[in-house]
């Protein structure tokens, strides 16, 4: 079974990306702010959308009821996700330290709109640690426990 993260997640990310693109040719402090940040974002995102965020295909037939045998394909994901939570966490809080690096350096050189997209960006984070991640986690343990695994 193919599980593909939901379309505005990925439009998110995608987005996400794109403006942290945009930030680092901005040149001086903010550019040179911005590439330490896309270092250390970029792998994470490729984890996330490898293992974090395809399993949430599975949240809104699940929430309608529908439940199949090939959907315990989802467990290598989220079994991953849970033994790598702690080294996610980690990099989220070196992600933002980055991050309030970026808005500093930004606000400082009058660049208030990267100021707002690595705000953005923080709160992207916050929303994976207190949504994102927990909903792949308790889906698998749904299908677990539904389909007896």
């Amino acid at each position: 079974m193919q599980f593909t993260i939901p379309e505005p997640l990925k439009i998110e990310h995608d987005e996400l990306h794109a403006d942290l693109a945009k930030a680092t040719k901005a040149g001086g402090r903010v550019g040179e702010a911005a590439q330490a940040v896309a270092r250390l974002l970029h792998p994470h995102f490729v984890q996330e959308e490898e293992f974090a965020m395809p399993p949430l295909a599975l949240l809104k037939p699940l929430a309608e009821g529908r439940l199949s045998p090939d959907m315990a394909e989802v467990l290598a994901m989220t079994d991953r996700l849970e033994t790598e939570l702690p080294h996610m966490l980690a990099e989220h809080e070196a992600i933002v330290t980055a991050l309030d690096r970026l808005v500093e350096a930004a606000r400082e050189d009058g660049k208030p709109e990267v100021a707002r997209f690595a705000e953005k960006l923080i709160l992207h984070a916050r929303t994976e640690e207190d949504v994102l991640y927990p909903a792949a986690l308790l889906i698998g343990e749904y299908v677990k426990l539904k389909l007896g695994k």
